[in-house]
């Protein structure tokens, strides 16, 4: 049986890198073909040691003619701006099917041109399905290209849908405060990534300006058919990877915590990645490391009519390449878990 083969375009950064690590032991996936225009002509395992001897590719300049045409699937692990150029040629021209790990499909045209700039290619953003797996599976299996979420709202979303469907929370008065590690801001030598820089501080960035808080509100609202609206605020803490986001939302009518575990519980029962905690327990990060798991909880505050949800991931795997391999597997028909049968790195 031939495998399904796999090009990794931007295969040197974080995502890159862990996209080709969990596809290493996908049983359908052979990736062969990878990219890095600042690495082009280098073998990939020279470029990150950790890959010798289970991978022997050159990296290759982003060129679409590079791209063979016996290559099934294509995952973008690009800048914005990047992907789009090159994903309306290899989705129309060339039959490929593409995840985009960027931002380039992720919002709908107005809120892209808003927050980003024109877009190289509008008429194929509607075509584009959001690429969160547990809550739009159908479209994702319907679509040639799938817009990765960001790693921010990934976590925030799967914490604040089950209580939106439902209509227990006000819509309009939730606060999100999230805590990255460093690795969120990519394989870069900024200055702001500097370990001296990082190291010993938590620093709050972007505030009220996080190009995330569309992409929260608008796949929010679209699930809910409410107008939802978040106060959003990112913090980067001295750590390599994973996301805590504690989130602060006002119940519409009076909940005791177990009751709200429980509705979390049936919303969930059949999505394998989202574990939710006991009552009395809450997640950390290093829960989730390494894994594509999303680990939430939560309790009620009866005194404030309020409720505190805390939801935590890996940025690099369930905030990023473990979601976009998860969905290939829902384009490809394999099974959703394919690839992503690794328990978390502990300690």
């Amino acid at each position: 049986m031939r495998h399904t083969k796999a090009a990794v375009l931007g295969a040197s950064g974080y995502t890159g890198s862990e996209l080709i690590r969990l596809l290493l032991k996908h049983s359908n996936v052979e990736v062969t073909h990878v990219t890095a225009d600042k690495h082009a002509g280098r073998k990939i395992q020279d470029v990150l040691p950790h890959f010798q001897g289970l991978i022997d590719l050159e990296l290759k300049p982003l060129e679409l003619g590079l791209i063979p045409e016996d290559v099934d699937i294509v995952f973008a692990a690009l800048p914005h701006g990047k992907s789009s150029e090159i994903v309306k040629t290899l989705v129309k021209e060339r039959g490929k099917k593409v995840v985009d790990l960027g931002a380039d499909f992720r919002l709908s045209h107005p809120l892209y041109v808003e927050w980003y700039g024109e877009h190289p290619c509008p008429e194929l953003i509607t075509e584009a399905a959001y690429g969160l797996s547990e809550l739009f599976e159908e479209e994702i299996k319907r679509s040639s290209i799938v817009a990765n979420p960001g790693c921010y709202p990934e976590s925030s979303i799967l914490a604040l849908a089950p209580l939106l469907i439902e209509h227990l929370i006000e819509e309009d008065n939730i606060i999100i405060d999230a805590k990255s590690g460093v690795s969120g801001a990519g394989r870069s030598s900024a200055l702001a990534n500097n370990f001296c820089e990082v190291n010993e501080a938590v620093i709050a960035y972007k505030i009220g300006e996080h190009r995330h808080k569309p992409e929260i509100e608008e796949a929010l609202s679209k699930l809910s058919g409410l107008n939802v609206k978040v106060t959003f605020t990112p913090h980067l803490i001295p750590m390599d990877r994973g996301i805590l986001s504690t989130i602060y939302v006002r119940l519409k009518k009076e909940l005791v915590t177990g009751e709200l575990l429980e509705i979390y519980r049936v919303f969930y029962k059949n999505k394998q990645f989202v574990r939710i905690c006991p009552e009395n327990t809450f997640p950390s990060t290093s829960n989730v490391r390494g894994s594509n798991f999303a680990d939430i909880g939560l309790r009620v505050n009866p005194h404030s009519g309020t409720a505190i949800i805390v939801s935590v991931i890996d940025n690099l795997v369930k905030g990023a390449s473990g979601q976009a391999v998860q969905n290939m597997n829902l384009m490809l028909g394999f099974p959703e878990n394919e690839g992503l049968q690794t328990a978390p790195v502990f300690p």
